[in-house]
């Protein structure tokens, strides 16, 4: 790979930007794509490195001949909410590889002895989340309990197509969340995707429990984006 490609790769990794290399066989050759390049590329979620027929020419001829490589980015939790189920959440997803950010403006909860070697912005979501897209390689777990402070992100994960949307709340609580982001014009086919009461009904009553739950949904809407459960 010639450095100049290695660097974007590097680059577009980092903001968190889908590539991929397609190295001619033959010729050694290669073509680097990055962001919907790479993504129309796809021919399918399962198939990753399958070439288009249509783009065959452009690519350096047939499928045989072409070797390919995806890079992603890492999958990540963005938590709203720097709450004690935030703290015992940040700890378990980033054992199981998790890239996490925390985010909450209220700078007594969003503290760094509190969440050691976590990135957390003690920002507004709407500021924070201008700074660090979501994307569809991101869950987004919204705990602060506090409309002011989750509402904007669920809204802009639903836009964005985050993998997991969920929102801590008892059921009135999710009823009423789901009145106000429907008044302020998600769809009901968005609203479907919210995940709430948040977490894998488990029985969970601590803070630590609770944080299995959420990250056991988290990794099964990762892992199975089909929704099966076999």
């Amino acid at each position: 790979m010639k450095l100049a490609d290695l660097m974007l790769i590097n680059e577009a990794r980092k903001q968190r930007t889908k590539v991929v290399t397609i190295t001619n066989l033959a010729s050694g050759d290669q073509n680097v794509l990055f962001g919907q390049d790479a993504v129309n590329y796809e021919a399918s979620a399962l198939d990753l490195a399958a070439p288009r027929p249509e783009d065959s020419d452009d690519l350096g001829g047939q499928r045989d001949s072409n070797f390919t490589n995806v890079y992603l980015p890492n999958p990540r939790i963005v938590v709203i909410g720097a709450v004690h189920i935030a703290q015992a959440l940040a700890a378990l997803a980033r054992i199981t590889a998790f890239d996490v950010l925390v985010i909450d403006p209220r700078t007594a909860f969003a503290a760094p002895e509190r969440f050691p070697d976590v990135d957390i912005l003690p920002e507004w979501p709407e500021d924070a989340l201008r700074m660090r897209g979501l994307d569809q390689f991101s869950a987004l777990v919204a705990l602060s309990h506090d409309p002011k402070i989750d509402d904007y992100a669920i809204s802009l994960a639903l836009e964005q197509g985050c993998f997991y949307v969920g929102a801590l709340g008892s059921r009135k609580t999710h009823a009423k969340r789901l009145d106000r982001l429907a008044n302020q014009g998600a769809t009901e086919a968005q609203l479907q995707k919210i995940r709430g009461p948040i977490g894998l009904d488990i029985g969970a009553k601590s803070p630590a429990e609770i944080a299995i739950a959420i990250l056991a949904e988290v990794i099964s809407a990762w892992r199975r984006p089909d929704g099966t459960t076999s």
